[in-house]
């Protein structure tokens, strides 16, 4: 079983209350596991290094400022949106799926770690209202799909280092699905930032809308 002292390795500059916050991921999402089955019941045991950290990936490619909004689609149980919140707390995060059971988790976990940050919604992607600095998301479909979900979705006016648009968690040999995706794009291997096995075909691609 791994533990929470991954994730103060590799930020290793977090407040008092945010390490409080990840430590109590692990116990919250095995409770709510038990009723709602949001993360597989043998990966429980990795959630530290293939949930949270995998999701902490987009920090490392962009620190999201005060006042920003971000929307995770296909959120699922709260990845990547709850330890993206409480990572920047002062940015806004709206968690949307399809399947209500999943955001009643999010809702759970969010009140009970007070994080003020974050809308749980069950909504489809495509019904979303509002324009937002970033789309995230893990890999919830081909990322040509995807696009199509949300390319209306983003603010006109960029106030971070890359433009306004997705930033995709996704494994594997993208190659296939870029060249569908036929737009201009940025891949970041989350293996040159997490030294564990787990993200060796591990990415983040960016899309800028």
């Amino acid at each position: 079983m791994q533990d929470v002292s991954i994730i103060y390795h590799y930020f290793p500059d977090l407040t008092e209350k945010q390490k409080q916050q990840f430590a109590a991921l692990f116990d919250l999402y095995r409770d709510w596991n038990e009723k709602i089955n949001v993360v597989s019941r043998k990966d429980i045991e990795n959630l530290y290094v293939n949930h949270v950290l995998h999701s902490l990936g987009i920090a490392k490619v962009m620190a999201f400022k005060p006042g920003a909004r971000v929307l995770d689609v296909g959120t699922g149980g709260g990845f990547p949106g709850i330890p993206l919140a409480i990572l920047f707390p002062e940015t806004s995060f709206h968690l949307v799926d399809s399947i209500g059971k999943k955001i009643t988790v999010v809702n759970g976990v969010a009140e009970s770690l007070g994080l003020t940050n974050v809308k749980g919604e069950q909504i489809r992607a495509e019904q979303v209202k509002g324009e937002y600095d970033f789309i995230v998301s893990r890999a919830v479909t081909r990322i040509k799909e995807f696009y199509q979900w949300i390319h209306r979705k983003t603010c006109k006016q960029s106030t971070h280092p890359l433009d306004n648009g997705i930033l995709y968690l996704k494994g594997g040999d993208l190659d296939e699905e870029l060249g569908e995706l036929k737009k201009l794009h940025q891949i970041y291997n989350l293996s040159d930032y997490f030294r564990e096995e787990f993200f060796e075909t591990k990415k983040v691609v960016f899309v800028p809308l």
